[in-house]
């Protein structure tokens, strides 16, 4: 009988907003999930746009090192992209509370 080890991809992580906060100062990959008129309302800086809907077929779109900090609304939809991307391998972490949680902590957003 053979041996056969299969890998499992680690799950996604999450982190609060203070903890993003912190992190982002030094410049990390995020992709903000949700759709085109949401994130021109307002998204965190430096924050790459790539909707959830459009996500699995263009994960070669994320630019940047792992870890990779999704954020959407208020981090249900960033969970689920967190989750496609550890399934792909990469180092996913899910910003919850997301962006509003952002906006009320009095944070710096850009598009608005």
């Amino acid at each position: 009988m053979r041996n056969t080890t299969v890998t499992t991809p680690a799950p996604p992580t999450e982190v609060d907003v203070p903890t993003f906060a912190t992190v982002h100062r030094d410049a990390p990959t995020v992709v903000d999930v949700r759709e085109s008129d949401e994130f021109t309302a307002g998204h965190v800086p430096g924050a790459q746009h790539l909707p959830l809907a459009e996500l699995p077929g263009a994960l070669e779109r994320i630019v940047g090192p792992d870890p990779v900090y999704l954020i959407c609304a208020s981090g249900n939809r960033s969970l689920k992209a967190a989750r496609l991307l550890a399934d792909a391998g990469r180092t996913a972490v899910s910003v919850s509370g997301g962006t509003r949680a952002w906006i009320r902590a009095g944070l710096p957003t850009e598009g608005n």
